[in-house]
């Protein structure tokens, strides 16, 4: 790399180990701890490129973007935080940040994504006007890395014309997110309109639906489940939208591709549905933000009214442990129940167990204790799937679906313990070096395992 680096950081070590770095990789590096320091040095010309922190002790980074824009069209800004949540992710999009990581951050990424702004310097960006006049929260909280990959792809379709289907288990947010794409979007100030079952049935509905969005955003849920007449009724809507055609989204908990080969859903549906699809993790994928998911929902209830409440260590444990089934929906009805109920300021263990013990299809995890053997671990997940499709079989195609879901996974870890050494990790899963690289492609596999940054 060939250029002269910026960085703006209040964490010492970051700016230490950042100045390495990027140093060693051929950089000339200006380190401060003051967005003030920051844009002086914006302001006399200096830096190819900006890698800023949010929360700074004399301001916020996101809200410098609009001066550095105006003092330095097409200066690529790096924005890095530790406040790893969908607001940050939009507002640095919108502000027209040339790339947003969160925090902690692997640092060969950063480093290649830090070479690709010196090799490519968009010109005369422009940041909003409104970036800062927003919501300052919305019910979508991750800090993962599942969580924050959504985030960056939300973010990136905010604003395209383009359809999106969201895809993920019943009460993971795919109506929140459907939300957030147009609260944050360039059709804000039009109308959300969630259609429904009777209105598509109405001849008149799709005329009346269209006429009411009036180029705003169209939110069709659980798409799949639609009668194929409906279905047909959805495709002429898109073909045909009138003059101020909406924006398409739609939602779904169910399988698409098996769908689709059972004849429930139509294929020319679903790929003008597919512009841009996103997944959104179940919660037992992403255990990492149940504690501050958990947080989140006392505070909210405390803002009610309730009172101060928090979970103690042991009550903690099980949270995370435990299965979460109805995923986010299912813990924010938990919290809210504990979080009325409580008898002290401290939600004790027991009495965690006696609200997810009110749901006898729901087997906390931790009672299975560490000894559980892997066979039995997979059919005991294998069995809650067929059950939680009661009386009907799952969708067809089961047999790959399964072996996909348990070969990503598989891979992917083993590349974490052999630090990303694809020779060792063939030997590792008895497999031919070039089977892995193949896998690694048709699974879309991250390679690189990185050392985390803290």
């Amino acid at each position: 790399m060939d250029g002269t680096i910026l960085v703006a950081d209040d964490d010492r070590t970051i700016r230490t180990v950042l100045t390495q770095a990027l140093t060693r990789a051929g950089c000339k590096v200006h380190a401060t701890s003051s967005l003030t320091t920051l844009m002086r040095w914006v302001g006399e010309g200096k830096g190819d490129v900006v890698i800023s922190d949010v929360m700074m002790p004399d301001g916020n980074g996101l809200e410098m973007l609009p001066k550095i824009a105006e003092d330095r069209p097409g200066l690529p800004v790096i924005v890095i935080s530790a406040q790893n949540t969908i607001m940050t992710a939009i507002q640095a999009a919108e502000a027209e940040a040339y790339d947003y990581l969160p925090k902690p951050f692997d640092l060969p990424d950063l480093m290649k994504r830090t070479a690709r702004a010196l090799e490519t310097r968009p010109q005369n960006r422009r940041a909003p006007d409104d970036v800062n006049q927003r919501p300052d929260e919305l019910p979508l909280v991750g800090r993962t890395a599942l969580m924050q990959a959504l985030y960056r792809v939300v973010a990136r379709v905010m604003n395209t014309d383009l359809p999106v289907l969201i895809w993920g288990e019943s009460g993971t947010g795919k109506t929140l997110i459907a939300k957030a794409i147009h609260d944050f979007s360039d059709r804000r100030n039009l109308p959300f309109i969630t259609a429904s079952v009777e209105e598509l049935q109405d001849l008149e509905g799709p005329a009346r639906l269209l006429a009411r969005v009036k180029g705003g955003t169209l939110l069709v849920e659980e798409i799949a489940d639609l009668p194929a007449e409906l279905q047909a009724r959805l495709v002429h809507m898109m073909d045909t939208p009138g003059e101020f055609a909406p924006r398409f989204l739609a939602t779904s908990q169910s399988d698409l591709n098996a769908a689709m080969e059972a004849g429930q859903m139509r294929k020319d549906l679903y790929y003008r549905l597919s512009g841009a699809t996103l997944t959104v993790p179940a919660l037992r994928e992403r255990v990492d933000d149940i504690p501050i998911l958990t947080e989140h929902f006392l505070t909210k209830i405390e803002a009610s009214g309730a009172g101060q409440r928090e979970l103690s260590s042991e009550a903690a444990e099980i949270f995370r442990n435990y299965s979460w089934p109805g995923n986010v929906r299912q813990l924010e009805n938990a919290v809210r129940r504990l979080g009325l109920t409580s008898r002290a300021a401290e939600i004790t263990a027991s009495e965690v167990e006696q609200v997810l013990g009110a749901q006898p299809d729901l087997e906390p995890m931790r009672a299975l204790g560490n000894t559980e053997k892997l066979g039995a671990s997979v059919e005991r997940h294998l069995r809650r799937y067929f059950d939680l499709h009661g009386n009907m079989l799952p969708p067809d195609g089961l047999y790959s679906r399964i072996l996909r879901e348990v070969e990503a996974p598989l891979i992917e870890i083993s590349l974490e313990a052999t630090g990303g050494n694809q020779a060792k990790c063939a030997d590792l899963l008895g497999i031919n070096r070039n089977t892995l690289r193949k896998k690694i492609t048709d699974l879309d596999i991250e390679v690189t395992r990185r050392r985390k940054l803290m």
